[in-house]
């Protein structure tokens, strides 16, 4: 990941509805969840909620899948994941081995292979 698509990724997530947006969807899984039970589970106006994703769209932190008349939005853990490596890459000045592995922290319970992996 290059240092720009991090600041992008970040400043998308330095706002509070956008952040809970997409914990939310982390939460969710694969499947995602519709932009009508997102605005109604955060209290979300329609016109609030569709800017806010736009954002996370924009800096590949969720995909959009039209599923008949709904609109269902997925975290992409591949982006998520990157980012993650981007920000500990030189952890333990450079030994990334002697810092905390993917199993020692809550990623070890979620499993990629079930999400859409869009860089």
């Amino acid at each position: 990941m290059k240092a720009t698509d991090a600041v992008t990724s970040l400043a998308a997530l330095a706002q509070e509805t956008r952040l809970s947006i997409y914990r939310l969807l982390v939460q969710a899984g694969a499947e995602g969840v519709s932009a009508g039970a997102i605005a109604e589970r955060l209290g979300v106006t329609p016109a609030t909620l569709s800017f806010h994703l736009k954002e996370l769209a924009r800096a590949g932190l969720v995909t959009p899948r039209s599923e008949s008349r709904f609109i269902y939005y997925s975290a992409n853990y591949g982006r998520m994941t990157a980012l993650l490596a981007y920000l500990t890459e030189n952890c333990c000045r450079g030994a990334p081995g002697e810092c905390l592995g993917p199993q020692e922290t809550p990623l070890a319970s979620c499993d990629p292979r079930r999400a859409p992996d869009v860089p």
